[in-house]
């Protein structure tokens, strides 16, 4: 029989990586649901080559072309999660919804499948506790699919905090690792979305080229693995064919080595480990020349001074959120060439010394309404700090 996989972010990296390693093998997986955002084109041609029983379209004015368009067609199209029946269920579901509105849905699909595979960054940063609460009650196992966070996975299975010294989680050191930093203040939206080594969406791009997506890739490590948080640590390596490094105290040190695409990790994870990927990816005939020219080296935290933010304990209880929504916010405003580059960590700077700001970091294991009322603070309170600089 076989399996029902529902992709949540279907038109985003993630999303068209996973489609294209399940399109390899057709008769073992039936898409069952799909959902996206605003890709008209992309959407249009999901349904058609996918025909999925279920199709989410969460802009109003592409829900309704698309709805027109297809209406007698197999395929339900939908506006919300909530229309889709109660009874339906999946064996996997792959979680890769940008930003905090992949919340909801991640909860709500661990209650309706046997397996999750989360690229969802938000949900781990923001609901872990609320993810985790809901996965034991309904059995659901959860994989990270992040390159980084599979690796340790991989790495580590069967450890206890007692065998391991060190993790390090490496990083690119994206487009300015060698860049002068006197140029930084003029960095533009079009360099920094463009990774030497990965095609991503321009967030994350963003994301990764002043190393955020190293500070919450650590802050989700804290919640998904049972290790002190002390022993992890961002460690750069401008080839990014190693994705993780274990340092146990028995003398040995384990890597996961992979190429620079997401179908790996993924394929894995729909596979259980079990799967050729000559099927989807070509081979690495480099591999030898790549392991004579692996570099590695500590982050210079003048260059990437927003992973000294973790000094000030910004993980622990609902800092995360603020964090999160409040790049978000200033990412957003980069992109629309309304703040530098450098601005990203100077707002930040500032709402962390907020007078208001320690009444929302302070709450623990917070409750999804709470989430979200955190979230619209650190949000309206970034707008605030924007505008006072403009």
């Amino acid at each position: 029989m076989k399996k029902k996989i529902a992709i949540l972010g279907s038109t985003g990296s993630i999303g068209k990586a996973s489609l294209e390693v399940i399109s390899k093998n057709k008769s073992e997986f039936k898409i069952t649901l799909l959902s996206a955002n605003s890709n008209y084109f992309l959407i249009k041609k999901q349904i058609k080559n996918f025909k999925p029983n279920f199709f989410i379209i969460n802009n109003q004015n592409v829900y309704n072309k698309i709805k027109k368009e297809f209406h007698n067609k197999k395929t339900n199209i939908y506006n919300k999660f909530s229309n889709i029946p109660a009874n339906v269920r999946f064996d996997i579901t792959i979680s890769a919804i940008v930003g905090i509105a992949g919340l909801e849905p991640t909860i709500n699909f661990i209650k309706k499948s046997k397996k999750i595979l989360l690229a969802n960054k938000e949900s781990i940063i923001c609901g872990w506790h609320i993810l985790k609460k809901i996965s034991l009650k309904y059995k659901t196992k959860i994989l990270p699919i992040d390159s980084e966070h599979f690796s340790i996975h991989q790495l580590t299975q069967g450890c206890s905090d007692s065998d391991i010294k060190k993790i390090y989680i490496t990083a690119s050191g994206g487009p300015f690792l060698r860049k002068p930093l006197k140029y930084f203040k003029n960095i533009n939206p079009i360099e920094a979305a463009k990774h030497p080594r990965w095609k991503m969406g321009k967030k994350i791009s963003i994301d990764s080229s002043n190393l955020m997506n190293k500070v919450f890739e650590l802050i989700e490590a804290y919640n998904l693995f049972p290790f002190n948080p002390k022993k992890f640590e961002i460690l750069i390596h401008p080839q990014s064919l190693i994705h993780a490094i274990v340092f146990f105290k028995n003398g040995q040190t384990k890597f996961l080595y992979h190429k620079t695409d997401m179908k790996i990790p993924i394929a894995n994870g729909l596979y259980d480990n079990k799967i050729d990927v000559g099927n989807f990816i070509k081979s690495d005939k480099n591999f030898i020349k790549n392991l004579k020219h692996l570099e590695f080296e500590k982050v210079d935290k003048k260059r990437f001074p927003i992973v000294t933010l973790l000094n000030k304990k910004i993980y622990e209880n609902s800092g995360p959120i603020i964090l999160n929504a409040s790049n978000e916010v200033l990412v957003h405003n980069f992109l629309n060439k309304k703040i530098s580059f450098t601005a990203i960590y100077q707002c930040l700077r500032l709402l962390f010394r907020d007078r208001d700001f320690n009444k929302y970091a302070i709450k623990k294991r917070p409750n999804t309404n709470d989430i979200y009322k955190i979230d619209k603070w650190a949000r309206q309170k970034t707008i605030e700090i924007i505008e006072k600089r403009l």
